[in-house]
């Protein structure tokens, strides 16, 4: 079985905001497969569904963002997820990237990203592969709490959709061909805002 987990904070406080950009795929792609997120299980909403041969579970913990990883440690229990390494995906927003940016790695450390610091912390080690949902550096005046915890501007929000479309289908990439071949592709993609310059 393969588990897909996107990280946010639970309630409309936090719906729109960049921290909650990792939910906002993971809805998508649940979307576009037709997969109902109206489980309560593993403290958050959860999903279960066949595509083709493949056993798919989504996971959008409803702990705050900083307790994730007691959603994703009782979900690994309780689900026949053979391998983590092999087989959990988590997708989560980075300060570090370029708003619209994706890269997929098979492993790594939390990047100062507090829900990954839960993750990791409670599995022990960051051996699973990741998709990072670029949201841009705040300007140097401005808090970085305060801007992941703020909605996108305008001229990102004009962008998401096509962000959101772009990181649904990395995720049917990594689920069907496996993060090796995925990430040649998805780590090569431009940003929507790149391809689509605010005009002069």
């Amino acid at each position: 079985m393969k588990l897909v987990v996107g990280l946010g904070n639970p309630g409309s406080r936090y719906a729109d905001t960049r921290h909650n950009v990792g939910f906002r795929v993971l809805e998508r792609f649940a979307e576009r497969h037709r997969i109902a997120l109206d489980a309560q299980r593993f403290e958050g909403r959860f999903g279960r569904a066949r595509l083709g041969a493949l056993d798919l579970g989504l996971l959008l913990p409803e702990t705050m963002m900083n307790r994730s990883g007691a959603a994703v440690a009782a979900a690994l229990r309780m689900l026949p997820v053979a391998d983590p390494a092999e087989d959990l995906v988590l997708v989560f927003d980075d300060l570090d990237l370029p708003f619209g940016r994706l890269r997929l790695r098979p492993h790594g450390g939390a990047g100062g990203h507090r829900g990954m610091q839960d993750v990791i912390a409670r599995l022990g080690g960051g051996d699973f592969p990741r998709l990072r949902v670029g949201i841009g550096r705040p300007p140097p005046e401005m808090d970085p709490v305060a801007y992941v915890l703020a909605r996108f501007a305008p001229e990102e929000r004009r962008h998401l959709p096509a962000l959101l479309d772009a990181a649904a289908g990395a995720l049917d990439a990594t689920l069907r061909e496996g993060v090796a071949m995925a990430m040649n592709r998805v780590n090569q993609l431009s940003s929507p805002a790149e391809k689509d310059p605010p005009a002069e």
